[in-house]
């Protein structure tokens, strides 16, 4: 009698994810990454942060929601139940590059990385609503779900290239600079935090606590880091130019600074128009994508060719014979 196989290996002996369902699987948990993000920032902006009063349950008595709940309580328990369609994403992407031939360990272990990450935000988010919406746990829940769109973000790379060491393509300067638009744009996004933790929209009608400071203050200090990011963004756009890096990295300098462009125009009009909810919505958006142009520009300025020749895949229909 053989050894017992895992669900995971039993699947990888009999099926051969192509190059394209694995980038696609990765792929897929990007997209939700970025589907709970605004999703979970439509839960505050409507006022439902307490539409299930309880987690894990969404009442006292009731693990699902109930009509009593209301609208509310609909959009909480919404954006709950998308947890699971982003779970079985990352669970895609896991089971892709755990059948991926040959092995690819590295993307293994970036699949369940996301899976812990999906799995501890799930308990802040809990504790969230235990503690009232308290804004720095609300803060937490946020980031954390940008930490699982980075990691996403970075397995998508990965399935895109081999398992071999890195290789730059431009100078050591302009990777330094790639590093300095890195940290201080997880900064701008970190700030964020402060402006609508302190801002408008708390996520409940209750009396929810707010960060103790002005927001206005805090929207001004968000907006010096976001100017930081464009000039050291338009600094990259040219540098790039002048040291005659590849297409495809000038390319994701020129995508950033599109999404900084449009990003800063929201931004300010969402300013001085009192934070209306749809464009503090659009705003969230555009975090993520301004976070995902960020890395993948970091991304692109370094390679890892294929150290072994890969084995043919067998069409996704196809299963081998026991």
């Amino acid at each position: 009698m053989g050894p017992v196989l895992t669900p995971l290996a039993f699947i990888a002996q009999r099926w051969a994810p192509s190059p394209r369902t694995l980038r696609r699987a990765a792929l897929s948990a990007v997209v939700m990454s970025v589907v709970i993000i605004v999703t979970g920032g439509a839960v505050r902006l409507t006022g439902s942060g307490l539409g299930c009063d309880t987690w894990p349950k969404c009442t006292d008595d009731s693990l699902i929601v109930t009509a009593e709940q209301g609208f509310h309580g609909f959009v909480e328990f919404g954006n709950r139940m998308l947890t699971y369609v982003l779970s079985a994403a990352v669970g895609w992407a896991i089971i892709a590059a755990r059948s991926a031939k040959p092995r690819r360990r590295s993307l293994t272990r970036l699949g369940w990385a996301q899976f812990w990450i999906v799995m501890s935000n799930a308990v802040i988010g809990g504790v969230t609503v235990w503690m009232g919406l308290n804004p720095w746990t609300v803060a937490g829940h946020f980031l954390a779900a940008n930490s699982l769109l980075t990691v996403a973000v970075i397995t998508w790379h990965r399935t895109g290239e081999g398992d071999g060491t890195p290789k730059p393509r431009v100078p050591r300067p302009v990777r330094k600079l790639s590093w300095a638009i890195v940290l201080v744009s997880a900064l701008l996004i970190a700030l964020g935090t402060t402006v609508t933790g302190a801002g408008k929209h708390a996520g409940d009608s209750s009396d929810v606590p707010r960060m103790p400071w002005d927001w206005t203050n805090a929207a001004h200090v968000h907006a010096i880091a976001a100017w930081v990011v464009v000039a050291l963004a338009l600094a990259m756009w040219l540098v790039l130019r002048v040291v005659d890096a590849p297409d495809d990295t000038r390319a994701r300098a020129r995508d950033l600074l599109i999404v900084l462009f449009a990003q800063g125009i929201i931004g300010y009009v969402q300013y001085f128009t009192g934070v209306p909810e749809l464009l503090v919505a659009a705003h969230m958006l555009g975090s993520s994508l301004m976070w995902i142009a960020v890395l993948r520009l970091a991304l692109s300025l370094r390679e890892r060719p294929t150290t072994t020749p890969g084995i043919p895949a067998q069409p996704d229909a196809e299963l081998a014979t026991a």
